[in-house]
C-alpha cells in the first residue's frame, strides 16, 4: 500500500513591486499640530471655564478653525505611485493618470499641468526660496579650492560625496525632478492611461461652514 505523495502548493503570484511614494510638508505638518494644540487649550478652557455666551462662541470657533487649520496643514500631500499621481490640496483631492500629465512645473509655486491644459498646485511641496539659494550657495561653492566638495587638501571626501548626490538642489526641487522622472518613466504606460478625476473634501468644508455660520449667528443676535 502506498501512500500519495502530498502535493505541492499552488505557487503564489508574485507580489507587486509597484510603490507609493508619499510626500509632505514637514514644517506644515509640525505647525498643524502646535496650531490645533494651541486652538484646543484655548477653546476647551473656554468651553468649561466660559461664562454668558463665551461657551458658545468657543464651540463656533472650533468648529470653524479646526478643520481650516487641518485642511491646511495636516490634508495636503501628494502620493505617486506607479499608474497614477495623487494630489491632496486643502479643499480637493485630484487623481491624474501619468498619461494625462503633460508636465510638473516649478516656479514660485509647484504644480502640475495637464494635457487639457488644467493646472493643479502642489500643496504639500511648497517653495522655499531660501532653500533654493542655500542650494545655489552649496553649488557655487562646491568647486572652490580648499573648500569641503572642492580640490583643497580635504576636499577629496566632499567631492566624491557632490559627484554622488548630483547637483546640489533645494528639497522641493528634488521631489519635482523624482515626479518628472517617473512621468517619463510611465507616461506611455498602458496602465498608467485614463482619465482626471476630482473630489471636493466635503468632510472639510461642510464642518467650517457650519462653524461660520454658527459664529455668524452669536454676531448677528449678540
Amino acid at each position: 500500500m502506498t501512500t500519495p505523495d502530498h502535493q505541492s502548493p499552488a505557487p503564489r503570484p508574485p507580489a507587486s513591486t509597484a510603490t507609493s511614494l508619499v510626500y509632505r510638508s514637514p514644517l506644515g505638518l509640525v505647525a498643524g499640530v502646535l496650531l490645533l494644540a494651541l486652538i484646543g487649550w484655548l477653546g476647551i478652557d473656554a468651553l468649561i471655564a466660559g461664562h454668558g455666551r463665551t461657551p458658545w462662541f468657543a464651540l463656533a470657533g472650533l468648529i470653524l478653525l479646526v478643520p481650516l487649520v487641518t485642511a491646511f496643514t495636516l490634508r495636503p500631500a501628494v502620493f505617486s505611485g506607479e499608474d497614477r499621481l495623487r494630489v491632496r490640496n486643502p479643499f480637493r483631492s485630484v487623481s491624474l493618470p501619468w498619461g494625462e500629465i503633460a508636465s510638473v512645473r516649478s516656479g514660485y509655486t509647484n504644480e502640475v499641468v495637464t494635457d487639457s491644459g488644467a493646472k493643479y498646485q502642489l500643496w504639500a511641496v511648497p517653495v522655499s526660496m531660501r532653500d533654493r539659494k542655500k542650494a545655489a550657495r552649496r553649488q557655487s561653492g562646491a568647486g572652490r579650492p580648499g573648500r569641503s566638495g572642492g580640490f583643497g587638501m580635504f576636499g577629496g571626501a566632499g567631492a566624491a560625496a557632490a559627484d554622488h548626490d548630483g547637483p546640489a538642489r533645494a528639497e522641493s526641487d528634488r521631489i519635482v525632478a523624482d515626479l518628472r522622472t517617473t512621468l517619463d518613466r510611465r507616461g506611455t504606460a498602458e496602465a498608467a492611461q485614463g482619465e482626471v478625476s476630482a473630489r471636493w473634501a466635503y468632510e472639510v468644508i461642510a464642518p467650517a461652514i457650519a462653524g461660520a455660520v454658527l459664529l455668524l449667528i452669536l454676531l448677528a443676535t449678540g
